[in-house]
């Protein structure tokens, strides 16, 4: 065997050995540097099983928890009398800790009173498998409002969008949607407003016949839509129905037209009757 190969086997083995040496002490090193330091717990509030919206909390629904002091999520709780009696305002599942943005301040309601954000009303409106979309108005969708009736002062009957991109707060009892997304046979439905929409709301109910239009939850525009009539629905103008006059319009008058005299007729000829044997001949005396 060449020994000139030999030796630059020798010199390799020997380069890695030394490299693999200081890389094994250098790791050594740090790792015995680095001193396990024991994590600081502390007390958090979580529930016992899952908690839906507007239901207060009760000592039985929420225990005591251990948790890494820097592992405390922002706005939990570490005292069991911090939550109770508080409505809760967004689903809690089981085992996870109640946090302040997820329940009312206590003595806000029950039910539907706590969700509704300061400066907001809840309206209820009647409607039926129709009007409700044959049910598949669930809570947290959001609607237009459509009022048909006829307005003051009007002959036909219209029908305009009242209300846009309105958020339902329950259907019938229910103030949370169907985990199986089932239809949720809702008599009334309960709509989140501001005071001017409430007004236009309450009088749509009261004075016309409500509509609910489904829309997707993410479309926020508002649109401007025309109000439709009765006659346009048949394709007739709507200026084709004249509103009716407070007073009757007055008759036109006759004119007498004057009737000539009767022309009297001619009076008739002379004649003078002829006999010639058995022959009879009449002759006009003048012609």
């Amino acid at each position: 065997m060449d020994r000139r190969f030999l030796t630059v086997l020798g010199v390799s083995l020997v380069f890695a050995l030394v490299v693999s040496s200081i890389f094994y002490q250098m790791t050594a090193r740090g790792n015995s540097s680095k001193k396990p330091e024991a994590s600081e717990m502390k007390d958090i509030v979580v529930s016992v099983h899952p908690l839906s919206v507007g239901v207060n909390v009760k000592p039985a629904d929420v225990k005591i928890a251990k948790i890494p002091s820097e592992a405390f999520p922002k706005g939990a709780f570490s005292k069991v009398e911090e939550v109770i009696d508080r409505p809760v305002i967004s689903n809690i599942l089981i085992d996870e800790p109640l946090l302040e943005g997820r329940l009312a301040a206590r003595g806000s309601g029950l039910g539907i009173a706590p969700i509704i954000p300061v400066g907001m009303r809840a309206v209820s409106v009647r409607v039926n498998d129709v009007a409700g979309v044959a049910g598949f108005v669930l809570p947290g969708m959001r609607v237009d409002v459509l009022v048909t009736g006829r307005p003051p002062n009007g002959t036909d009957t219209m029908t305009t969008t009242c209300l846009q991109n309105i958020l339902v707060l329950s259907a019938g009892q229910t103030i949370q949607a169907d985990s199986r997304g089932q239809a949720i046979q809702a008599p009334t439905v309960t709509l989140l407003v501001d005071p001017e929409q409430a007004e236009v709301m309450t009088l749509a109910n009261n004075e016309g016949r409500i509509q609910l239009v489904l829309r997707n939850s993410t479309d926020q525009g508002v649109e401007k839509t025309p109000s439709r009539e009765l006659a346009q629905l048949y394709g007739t103008p709507a200026s084709f129905h004249p509103a009716p006059s407070a007073e009757p319009r007055p008759r036109p008058r006759l004119r007498a037209v004057p009737m000539a005299a009767p022309v009297a007729p001619p009076p008739p000829p002379d004649e003078v009757v002829v006999i010639r044997g058995t022959q009879r001949t009449v002759e006009v005396v003048g012609k």
